[in-house]
């Protein structure tokens, strides 16, 4: 019998997993300590994908068996259970789905189960916003059939994991939100994706990017430059099948243009408080064009470094991406004067390179 003190008291917590999604794996493995069963996992009713959140204990089954040989394809379970939880169904088990134990253990699910020890179910439906999800609780030969009695305690769970799961895919937009206008502030392109490469949010300086060699088709940035694109797309498909616990491992992409210089993407993980496994955020893609878009504090160096006027402009120009012989040609000036003003800049500055210099500005900015 469960215990439905411990199973309060477990629910109770869920507080916690809102503000920290890390906590799912140790409140899925509470919920299974209560319950008396060996492991737990999450899955959308539509969508089912390699980095579910679930307990270490069942984890070589998905990654072994259910996801390598497409069950999470034909799921018996999702096919008979999922339009019961949409007709208001909280709480499925085995016994809702088949007639007879015979009947279940036919199914090719259930023989790969068995395999590693596990067999009976029962599945807590909840909601993320209009998504319907299930907390999948999975039990050996031994531990039993969920009986009438844990079904209606489990069934206490439905509401509270819909409460949840609604705050921290909340939470997890206001988070990247805030990451991506923050990265506005310092004039840093940003687009957030999910784990199939959809567009999530974006800033306005990555808004202002967009035209012929960046743009959003079918909600996912797409590059004019066919190299590039494909390289997207390569660093996307490893959102797909990597835990979004874990970093992708990315170079940066470069996009070439015919008549402009090229326009660099980086990708970085989602911060921990974004990674609400029910908003799907992945990474957040950083976009520089390095057309000279940067925008320099002119007065800000002269003061800073004691340059004058036309060593900040030389300063900021090559800070640009311009050369010095171009810098030199724009001003008007011999590109033996504009060397003797370089030289006084980098006394100034301290620096003694022009890569060192570039390095030292982009600080200042």
């Amino acid at each position: 019998m469960v215990d439905l003190r411990k199973l309060d008291d477990v629910a109770a917590r869920l507080g916690d997993v809102v503000l920290d999604p890390a906590r799912w794996l140790p409140f899925m493995d509470d919920v299974c300590a209560v319950v008396g069963a060996t492991g737990a996992a999450m899955l959308q009713s539509d969508i089912r994908t390699e980095d579910i959140p679930r307990t270490d204990s069942i984890t070589e089954y998905f990654t072994k068996t259910y996801f390598p040989t497409n069950l999470h394809l034909t799921d018996i379970r999702a096919a008979r259970g999922v339009p019961l939880m949409h007709a208001g169904v909280d709480v499925i088990s085995d016994a809702d789905l088949f007639e007879s134990e015979a009947e279940m253990l036919r199914d090719p699910l259930y023989a790969t189960l068995g395999e590693f020890g596990l067999k009976w179910f029962a599945a807590v439906g909840f909601r993320a916003g209009p998504a319907l999800w299930a907390l999948t609780i999975q039990r050996s030969p031994q531990e039993g059939m969920f009986d009438a009695e844990e079904i209606k305690a489990l069934s206490t769970l439905s509401a509270r994991l819909t409460e949840a799961a609604t705050l921290s895919t909340a939470i997890g937009r206001s988070a990247l939100s805030g990451i991506t206008s923050a990265l506005d502030l310092i004039q840093t392109a940003a687009i957030a994706v999910g784990r199939f490469g959809g567009v999530i949010g974006m800033n306005s300086r990555a808004e202002a990017c967009l035209g012929d060699d960046l743009a959003i088709r079918n909600n996912r940035l797409t590059l004019r430059d066919r190299q590039a694109n494909a390289d997207l797309t390569r660093l996307v498909d490893q959102l797909d099948h990597t835990s979004d616990l874990l970093a992708v491992a990315s170079a940066p992409i470069i996009v070439r243009r015919a008549d402009r210089r090229p326009i660099v993407i980086q990708m970085q993980g989602v911060p921990a408080a974004a990674r609400s496994p029910f908003l799907g955020a992945r990474a957040i893609l950083l976009i520089r064009d390095l057309e000279g878009s940067a925008a320099f504090d002119q007065a800000l160096l002269a003061a800073t470094f004691e340059l004058t006027p036309a060593q900040v402009r030389l300063a900021t120009q090559l800070a640009r991406g311009d050369s010095l012989e171009d810098t030199a040609a724009q001003a008007g000036i011999a590109l033996s004067t504009a060397r003797n003003q370089l030289k006084a800049i980098f006394q100034k500055t301290g620096t003694h390179r022009q890569a060192e210099l570039v390095a030292l500005l982009h600080k200042v900015k």
